[in-house]
């Protein structure tokens, strides 16, 4: 190669590194910016519309931009839970989309266009307990229209002592537990009548 074609290719070398360098690290169009961007409100979106709230419930509710009126709120016996600027409002029977649009609705009075959230932390008011010869005893969070070989299932089945034959329910009626005896051998049969339908409260023992 010629020593002028050498001088020359080196010369251009860097100028045409630099444009490589510029293009890569060119901006992206706005439009493939944004769509890389999360909008705020989507969780509500996801949020559970079918569960419904009750007592000793603990819910995580959030006002966009709002710090002061967010936080954490248990839910009260008495149904309630505490807003700022609201006071006490009603959250036990509700779904958390419904409580959201509702707090949105009462806050318009005080914020322009409140955009809300209200997420459920912990499930307390609907939780039985698994006790005895259990793999998994302990409490359990219901989930609706749970039976009794679902909640079995879910604490793990029964330990190689466990007597499926004694295992019985306790359940409080009127201030009294009542014990409910249960068939669970013919329950895993099929006999659908034999696989009862749980109550929040519900004392599942294994002997």
């Amino acid at each position: 190669m010629r020593p002028g074609t050498l001088l020359l290719a080196a010369f251009l070398a860097p100028a045409l590194f630099c444009q490589a360098q510029d293009k890569a690290t060119a901006p992206q169009p706005a439009a493939q910016q944004t769509s890389k961007l999360e909008t705020h409100g989507a969780s509500a979106s996801t949020a559970d519309d079918t569960y419904i709230i009750g007592p000793s419930d603990v819910l995580t509710v959030t006002v966009f931009q709002q710090s002061t009126l967010s936080g954490s709120v248990l839910v009260r016996p008495d149904g309630m839970i505490s807003i700022p600027l609201l006071g006490d409002v009603q959250a036990s029977g509700k779904t958390p989309l419904r409580l959201a649009s509702e707090i949105a609705g009462k806050l318009k009075k005080f914020v322009q266009d409140p955009d809300v959230t209200v997420v459920l932390s912990q499930i307390n008011s609907k939780v039985i307990y698994l006790i005895g010869e259990a793999a998994k005893p302990g409490p359990i969070a219901m989930s609706p229209g749970m039976t009794l070989l679902q909640a079995i299932a879910t604490g793990g089945g029964l330990t190689e002592y466990g007597n499926s034959k004694k295992i019985y329910i306790l359940r409080g009626q009127g201030g009294q537990q009542k014990k409910i005896p249960v068939h669970y051998k013919q329950a895993l049969r099929g006999d659908g009548s034999l696989n009862l339908a749980l109550e929040p409260g519900d004392t599942i023992v294994v002997p």
